[in-house]
């Protein structure tokens, strides 16, 4: 039975302040930022039949919104090739929330064969990381940072306070940054 249902009245009450914020940092311009977040509620209310439930409306909206832009980067690239954002190593994660991770990735205007190839293999290293992290900060990390969970659903889900779950996420970012260093930097 799935965890999560989906309300389409609440949409825009609840998430599309969030959604635009969301989408003007990567795309920089207002109007097409709230074009964007209103074809994602479009193509959510085509394709509910589709949600199972496993993730919450915000991740789901969130992936569908991932989609849109990077459509929208294809349509404005002459190239195929070169239409890469930001966020493209978030959305091969599933993930919606992991923003200090796209700090690492270079330009995705600028990118190369030598650029992709450590893309992948950045991706790769931060999972190898990730497995090498004790098993509860490693699934509060993942659920937050790549899942998008809320807070509270990662509390009552684990049954842990708000406090432990920050405690959890600083020392498993401060254990994968020195992964990194040492595995990929």
């Amino acid at each position: 039975m799935p965890k999560h249902q989906l309300d389409p009245n609440t949409w825009i009450q609840l998430y599309s302040d969030y959604l635009f914020n969301y989408t003007i940092s990567r795309v920089n311009d207002k109007e097409v930022a709230k074009d964007l977040v209103s074809e994602t509620f479009l193509a959510a209310l085509k394709s509910m039949k589709n949600f199972k439930g496993e993730a919450s409306e915000r991740t789901w909206l969130t992936s569908i919104l991932k989609r849109k832009v990077i459509d929208h980067y294809r349509k404005i690239n002459s190239k195929k090739g070169k239409a890469e954002v930001r966020m493209a190593l978030n959305d091969n994660l599933e993930n919606d929330g992991g923003d200090w991770l796209e700090e690492r990735v270079a330009d995705p205007f600028d990118k190369t064969a030598e650029d992709k190839l450590e893309n992948s293999e950045l991706k790769d290293a931060i999972f190898n990381c990730l497995g090498k992290l004790p098993e509860k900060q490693a699934e509060v990390f993942k659920m937050k940072t790549i899942l998008g969970y809320e807070t509270e659903t990662i509390c009552n889900e684990l049954d842990i306070t708000a406090s432990n779950l920050w405690v959890l996420i600083h020392r498993a970012r401060t254990s994968l940054a020195s992964c990194l260093e040492k595995n990929w930097f």
